[in-house]
């Protein structure tokens, strides 16, 4: 079902792995017009290869860099001659108990999963303003929703996505513009591999043995897109079938 989605112009940021790549081929198959960003551009040329977009769909981005992120979306407006949806999808998840005081790790999550979606919203919302028309997708998780220990600054980063996103959506009302939030459970990508302390590394590692593919989450993003322009889809949470967090 392409109704909605072909030869719209998209922007994903994490675009090189996981959800982000799942999504760029998905979308690619539907006939969107993709723009690819993320650190790894060895990864992401071979992607945008892969999926014929031509090695200019391809902008390494780094999302804790402002201008990186209004790179990637001018790449895409100069491409195209306009941006109709950003997908803040980059992120990471280096859990670890607050008593260890990984700060590090800390300002890391907080540069890429709350800097990054404003940079993202930033470098995209005047665009989408000036035409009036567009969208733009979020991705939370989870646990933006519920926090156990362990988990406590990525549950707080992605809390404040939702928040960031739900504050938007308000603003944005008089622009025609609409707003997702796409919150996953336990979906198979290298998030995991983020995690620095090795005994959490492990066991998040057991637990994402029932995790669902990444193209659980394409799907989910090609739902939200493909609704008439007056549905306005503002959250998806899912999980496993057997997930109980």
């Amino acid at each position: 079902m392409t109704q909605g989605i072909e030869n719209k112009v998209v922007v994903i940021t994490g675009a090189s792995s996981g959800l982000g790549e799942a999504v760029a081929r998905h979308l690619a198959q539907q006939g969107a017009k993709l723009v690819l960003g993320a650190r790894r551009l060895d990864r992401l040329r071979t992607l945008a290869q892969a999926l014929s977009l031509g090695e200019d769909a391809a902008v390494q981005t780094d999302v804790t860099r402002h201008e990186q992120v209004q790179r990637l979306v001018d790449r895409a407006v100069q491409a195209h001659g306009r941006i109709d949806v950003i997908i803040n999808n980059a992120g990471l998840m280096p859990q670890s108990p607050l008593e260890r005081g990984k700060i590090d790790d800390w300002d890391r999550m907080i540069d890429v999963n709350i800097k990054g979606v404003l940079y993202g919203i930033a470098a995209a919302l005047p665009h989408m303003k000036a035409r009036k028309s567009g969208h733009i997708i979020n991705v939370s998780s989870v646990a933006g929703h519920k926090v156990r220990a362990g988990g406590t600054v990525y549950a707080a980063t992605k809390h404040a996505v939702r928040v960031i996103s739900e504050g938007l959506r308000q603003e944005v009302k008089p622009y025609n513009i609409r707003t997702t939030i796409l919150s996953p459970g336990m979906v198979a990508t290298e998030l995991p591999d983020s995690i620095t302390e090795p005994d959490i590394a492990q066991a998040m590692r057991k637990a994402y043995e029932g995790a669902i593919p990444a193209e659980s989450f394409a799907r989910t993003v090609a739902f939200a897109m493909s609704q008439p322009n007056e549905v306005d889809i503002n959250e998806i949470l899912f999980r496993p079938t057997a997930q109980d967090f």
